[in-house]
């Protein structure tokens, strides 16, 4: 690789470039090398940026966290609009269509980001937690509206969709869930009042 040449935003483009590897090759496949090579600088532009790779790792993590509090704030201000079945539909597909499932199986993967990521976010699985969140907040804006009954329970809705939408879009291989079996999983769980 080329020494000497100003690399803009190094940071993003190696975390882009490892989410590529995560959906192409899975987390096994993940190493400083192939996030390097992926992003096209020399291996030591990691580590003038980062700790070590686990480091590197966890700020992937939480960079991607930090990107739920946008994707929060625009379902949040759905309620009360379309459907909520709808607007859960887009919410899901957007969620697991990006790298959270092949995030939370590099979690799984390596002991040591968990234990980083715990330091930081001690309960929970990253970025389903804060998913879960995410819905909870959603379908309690909804009750308020009166568009779900008063009685439904939120925080246990939440982390039910989110691990039956997970369960659908585990299969790295297999076809992408269609949305029409995420809004039948949504109309399934989640009663409303219209």
């Amino acid at each position: 690789m080329p020494t000497g040449v100003h690399i803009r935003e190094p940071r993003e483009q190696l975390f882009d470039a490892a989410e590529r590897v995560l959906l192409r090759d899975g987390p096994d496949a993940l190493t400083s090398r192939a996030v390097t090579v992926e992003a096209g600088v020399a291996k030591g532009v990691l580590h003038r940026h980062f700790a070590d790779f686990d480091a590197f790792l966890a700020e992937l993590v939480l960079d991607r966290i930090a990107r739920i509090d946008g994707q929060a704030a625009a379902l949040r201000e759905s309620a009360g609009t379309g459907t909520v079945a709808g607007n859960l539909t887009g919410a899901l597909m957007d969620l697991f269509e990006s790298v959270a499932v092949a995030i939370v199986s590099l979690v799984i993967f390596r002991d040591e980001l968990r234990a980083r990521l715990r330091q930081a976010r001690p309960t929970g699985v990253p970025l389903m937690t804060e998913a879960a969140e995410m819905i909870a907040s959603y379908l309690t804006a909804e009750r308020d509206l009166g568009r779900i009954p008063p009685d439904a329970d939120v925080d246990t809705l939440a982390p039910t969709l989110i691990g039956a939408a997970h369960m659908l879009f585990a299969d790295r291989k297999a076809p992408t869930p269609q949305p029409s079996a995420i809004h039948k999983l949504i109309t399934t769980l989640i009663p409303t009042t219209s």
